[in-house]
């Protein structure tokens, strides 16, 4: 008989489920086995030599970056004191193998059952297959990651402490540790989890109307009023004369709910995470208007963190999810690793969608929803720099649109917030004569550059704002 059914065997049960006797549809089977047959081969990959060099150079480049935010100082030092000497002052302060300088330079656990929430988009990748990769359980941790229904959901269990750590929104922290919104609860973006990988998706009602210019009356879904989709879109739709609180209507709806809306025709478009930009494509109900890389290439968008509480007891467990995190981040940017991963993912216990559609986000070979093919690279990626010059410029949006009020002193929000590593200071203390700067870069957004030490200056000179 078939695979699916055997109803005229009278040894066998007439089971409406898959073959295998669980409670699932074939389909679902034969992913999940897709999924651990990838899992095997890319668990087999970190394991190799080369995969471990990369990834300790990895995580020792990202945190290296930590004290040398403009390469020119790094070259600087180099020269100044040569590769040996260099590595030794380095190695002092960031001990890669067991991330001492974050641990306080323990070793045991102080916790090693942990509840991680995340919500089911590309964006949480290094935090969910760092799961069925065994990169938590490699660093002692037996953590269970919990699919969450929504962003306030996720604030809620980690305020309680329900979860022990989550995927955020990477404005979240920000907001949590400034009470708005919620309880003030100081928390931390120890990671940034993704770059790019976000889309406007507008519905295929309006393939002929392309010019945002004509948005005037359109709805749009945002998955959260923190979220980096709310702030890009707002400067997105305003940069083109629009005001998003007076002429769009800006609705939160959880991300697997997007799509449906968009159907439905309750919405017209909408700013939000994969793979429900491509899910709208691939239900043949939207189209993919604008790369949010096209926006701001390499903006941030979802982070790993926790509370400072958490962090202060745990150290040493923190450290540990920190390595894991990184360990996955580093896999995760490899592009040969891509269609493994969305394999990895795609099954019910994760994100719930079609390999396919994961892997057209994951690849950057995708359908756009107009007929085209396009190939690009690095629509989504994995860079965990928590830059703190990120955060400036989230509170400056955050201050212009009314969700801050009065001045706000951003290094300092900042710089609690988003962790770089104090390094740059034990490197002072050891004799080393340098000058590192902060962890702040300049950006550009859609054309105009940001500099981080005129914060105030570019919160107030926007023709468009909540008090314009």
């Amino acid at each position: 008989m078939s695979e699916f059914f055997d109803p005229y065997n009278a040894d066998r049960p007439l089971m409406m489920k898959c073959s295998c006797g669980r409670d699932h549809t074939v389909a679902d089977h034969h992913a999940e086995v897709a999924a651990d047959e990838a899992a095997r081969v890319l668990r087999q990959r970190s394991e190799s030599a080369e995969f471990e060099a990369y990834s300790n150079e990895f995580i020792e480049a990202t945190l290296v970056k930590a004290i040398f935010p403009h390469d020119e100082q790094r070259r600087r030092f180099l020269r100044a004191v040569g590769k040996n000497t260099a590595m030794a002052a380095i190695a002092s302060v960031l001990p890669v193998a067991s991330l001492q300088a974050m641990a306080q330079e323990k070793r045991t656990l102080e916790k090693t059952d942990l509840k991680i929430g995340f919500i089911p988009i590309t964006c949480a990748t290094p935090l969910i297959m760092a799961h069925p990769l065994g990169f938590y359980k490699k660093e002692g941790l037996n953590v269970e990651v919990t699919k969450t229904a929504g962003w306030a959901l996720v604030r809620d269990k980690v305020i309680n402490k329900e979860y022990d750590a989550s995927h955020f929104l990477s404005p979240m922290p920000l907001a949590m540790s400034l009470g708005l919104g919620s309880t003030a609860v100081p928390t931390n973006v120890a990671t940034i989890q993704n770059i790019n990988g976000q889309a406007i998706t507008m519905s295929v009602r309006h393939k002929d109307n392309r010019d945002p210019k004509n948005w005037k009356g359109f709805k749009f879904g945002i998955p959260f009023d923190y979220s980096m989709h709310n702030f890009l879109l707002r400067y997105f739709l305003a940069e083109h004369g629009l005001n998003p609180d007076t002429d769009v209507q800006l609705r939160v709806i959880a991300p697997p709910e997007m799509v449906a809306n968009l159907r439905a025709g309750n919405i017209d478009g909408f700013l939000g995470p994969d793979p429900f930009n491509q899910r709208a494509v691939y239900e043949e109900v939207g189209y993919i208007h604008t790369l949010t890389k096209d926006l701001w290439n390499g903006h941030p968008c979802c982070a790993f963190g926790t509370t400072t509480e958490f962090i202060q007891k745990n150290p040493n467990t923190f450290a540990a999810l920190y390595r894991s995190v990184l360990t996955a981040a580093a896999m995760a940017r490899q592009p040969k690793n891509r269609e493994l991963i969305a394999k990895v993912i795609a099954p019910a216990q994760y994100l719930n969608q079609p390999e396919v559609v994961l892997q057209q986000v994951l690849t950057g070979r995708y359908a756009d929803g107009l007929g085209s093919i396009k190939n690009v690279p690095d629509r989504a990626d994995f860079d965990p720099m928590p830059w703190q010059s990120m955060a400036v410029w989230m509170l400056t949006q955050m201050q212009r649109w009314g969700y801050i009020k009065g001045d706000v002193n951003y290094q300092q929000i900042a710089e609690k917030v988003f962790l770089i590593t104090d390094a740059r200071k034990h490197m002072k203390d050891l004799g080393h004569d340098f000058k590192a700067g902060p962890a702040y870069v300049k950006h550009t957004i859609m054309g105009k550059e940001f500099d981080p030490a005129k914060a105030a200056a570019y919160a107030k000179s926007f023709a468009i704002s909540k008090a314009g």
